[in-house]
């Protein structure tokens, strides 16, 4: 097994996986308004992508992910520092921050109707609260891994703010930071796409709530795959990210071998 490369036995996975769910469609004549067989899954997937309606909801959704994402990143860095760095800050606004998170989010989505309205912004918003707290977590843990050992021997040779930053700090949070990126941007697909089911007139998940309105399961099957497909290409970039940002951490040598073999 160690000598196949991951990839193929990803792949192998996934005919099993698809295999079994023909298997048990036939075998058990399941009705396709339950379970429909994978190749109308396959069929719907095809019709998404002829119809040139597609890109354009796609592209909506993606757009109001990555807004949000960049939206909490910006605001979970700014807050997770200053957290990270007042310890008694962090237990004044702790409280606030875990009832942020145990709020239903689904429960906040028709007031951000009534306050921004059907467009993008609630989208937007939505996406960037599913997001915000892993990053601020993430940002508080990198910002205290920095050894005070390493901080006050650059102090002792008169280092500059901007250098110690640069040199230290920023290197030592941008694993956590990372990590919570990687959480961030799943939620944050999660959360664009309930303010879209639940208040859109575009995007994917408007397009999943019509394929359900007009009984078009091997549709909405495909729909989510497609939006399966999005939240995985997300995340994989915020992966390589990583890969780029921080080659040297074992984070990255864990997960790709070939980074291990290079250094």
């Amino acid at each position: 097994m160690r000598r196949v490369p991951p990839p193929l036995i990803s792949v192998a996975l996934a005919v099993m996986l698809v295999a079994a769910w023909k298997a048990w469609t036939v075998w058990f004549h399941v009705s396709d308004l339950l379970v429909p067989p994978p190749e109308s899954v396959g069929r719907g997937l095809l019709a998404l992508a002829t119809k040139p309606s597609t890109a354009h909801h796609a592209a909506v959704t993606l757009y109001e992910i990555v807004a949000g994402f960049l939206a909490a990143l910006a605001a979970g860095l700014v807050v997770g520092t200053a957290l990270g760095r007042s310890p008694q800050l962090q237990r004044t606004l702790n409280p606030f921050l875990v009832a942020l998170q145990v709020t239903p989010k689904i429960a906040l989505v028709p007031i951000l109707i009534v306050w921004l309205g059907f467009g993008a912004g609630t989208k937007i918003v939505t996406a960037a609260i599913f997001a915000f707290l892993p990053l601020v977590t993430g940002t508080i843990a990198g910002v205290r891994a920095v050894d005070p050992n390493h901080r006050d021997l650059l102090l002792s040779l008169r280092a500059r703010r901007w250098a110690a930053f640069r040199m230290l700090e920023l290197p030592s949070a941008l694993p956590s930071i990372l990590t919570g990126m990687e959480v961030g941007i799943v939620l944050a697909t999660v959360g664009a796409l309930v303010g879209e089911y639940l208040g859109g007139e575009e995007g994917l998940g408007y397009l999943a709530v019509q394929a359900l309105n007009q009984l078009d399961v091997a549709g909405l099957f495909a729909l989510i795959a497609l939006l399966c497909l999005l939240g995985y290409v997300l995340f994989a970039a915020v992966t390589a990210l990583r890969a780029w940002l921080i080659p040297w951490h074992h984070s990255v040598r864990a997960i790709d071998p070939s980074v291990e073999a290079a250094a």
